[in-house]
């Protein structure tokens, strides 16, 4: 690429946001007669690399319900950008690229090929076919005044979609808020969101890895106040703890130091009803055990570790209520997170405040906007952040383009 090459449009950040922003600024042009000159631009080689390991590798477009409570930031503007362009606009976005979806019992979507790689091709087919430049392995390092980029691109408008911190191998190492700083923005506390947690070394925790469990875990302060509570599949692992319900109440662990972590394992019974159960179950037969009163509702794994073999009717009150509480509120001994390396969104970022949620412009740089991760959402696991990029890019490559969504 020549120095001082000129375009109308250039997207910084070449993910999800980026591609959806470019693709609709390109659209949008055209379909008032105007060809841009549009670049994506993006430091990994590989583009969509987030997109091609989201999944599992097939790709959770998005959830057949995404409202702006599964997000979290700000309320009313997160709401005000998913109303511009919602699950089914989504849905009927990629059917016409030429990738069906599928609904899972979850209430998450994939592609019907379970290939991620079908929906980086399709985002990067409908990029060309509206003349988008991609622009790979070049980070960006300056934006001037004016929009110079790294000394060699000059822009009318800029889109920042460089995205957050999670995964930097894919190119997401949080190089965009730098230049969001030096364009006049502010940036909240980032954290690893939607991410494993770690144990202290050598608990039997460790010691059942792969077993998972129906769990509802509790963010406690110091003084026993839940924070935040959630309900979903648990997963021990060899380092501590994974599953959907750990991802989702990771971030709120984190940003509520110091804060404890507490597990029910039997979602749907109290301290007092499972209490009840064992007393009663104990006078119809002294001879059972915890474990055989509970066995088939939770994994024999955990059963081993939490119960027992002393019978019910041998067993002291103290003890009893020892094991009821370990069952229904037992403190994990959770040490840290995994980290950016492992964590699938970045919590924080360009505070919302400081975007015109009307147009995703600026308030602070004129002809600047922003979407994506970079900006201070992070929505649960589920499709949700992508429906978050979807959205957001969308608005901000329209408006880019001609002033409005």
């Amino acid at each position: 690429m020549p120095p001082s090459d000129h375009f109308d449009i250039a997207v910084i950040g070449a993910g999800a946001a980026g591609l959806m922003a470019a693709i609709a600024a390109g659209r949008a042009a055209r379909e008032r007669g105007v060809l841009l000159r549009i670049a994506a631009i993006d430091s990994a080689k590989k583009i969509g690399a987030k997109i091609l390991i989201s999944g599992g590798g097939r790709c959770n477009i998005t959830n057949e319900v995404v409202r702006a409570q599964d997000f979290n930031g700000m309320q009313n503007g997160i709401a005000k950008v998913l109303r511009t362009f919602g699950v089914p606009d989504t849905i009927a976005f990629f059917e016409d690229l030429g990738v069906p979806l599928k609904r899972e019992e979850t209430g998450k979507i994939f592609p019907i090929s379970n290939r991620a790689r079908d929906v980086v091709d399709a985002l990067l087919a409908a990029a060309a076919s509206v003349g988008v430049e991609i622009v790979s392995g070049m980070p960006v390092t300056s934006i001037e005044p004016g929009f110079i980029v790294n000394k060699l691109i000059h822009a009318d408008r800029v889109i920042l979609a460089a995205g957050g911190r999670s995964v930097p191998k894919t190119g997401s190492d949080g190089s965009g808020y730098a230049l969001a700083r030096r364009l006049g923005h502010t940036i909240t506390a980032t954290f690893p969101a939607l991410v494993p947690l770690i144990v202290t070394p050598g608990h039997w925790i460790t010691a059942i890895s792969g077993t998972s469990v129906d769990a509802e875990l509790s963010v406690k302060s110091p003084t026993g106040r839940v924070l935040h509570r959630h309900r979903g599949s648990m997963l021990f692992t060899h380092f501590g703890l994974s599953g959907p319900v750990v991802l989702d109440v990771s971030r709120h662990w984190i940003a509520n130091q110091p804060a404890t972590l507490s597990a029910n394992f039997l979602p749907c019974e109290t301290f007092d009803s499972l209490e009840a159960m064992l007393l009663d179950a104990g006078r119809r037969n002294p001879r059972a055990t915890v474990a055989s009163v509970l066995r088939g509702r939770l994994p024999e794994r955990l059963l081993n570790q939490l119960a027992p073999d002393t019978p019910l009717g041998r067993m002291t009150k103290d003890d009893r209520r020892r094991i009821v509480r370990d069952l229904v509120d037992f403190t994990l001994p959770v040490i840290r997170d995994r980290g950016f390396d492992y964590a699938e969104v970045t919590a924080g970022g360009v505070p919302l405040e400081e975007i015109d949620l009307a147009t995703m412009e600026s308030r602070r740089c004129k002809n600047l906007y922003l979407c994506g991760e970079i900006l201070d959402v992070d929505g649960r696991i589920g499709g949700f952040n992508f429906q978050w990029a979807w959205a957001s890019g969308r608005a901000a490559g329209i408006s880019a383009a001609w002033g409005q969504v």
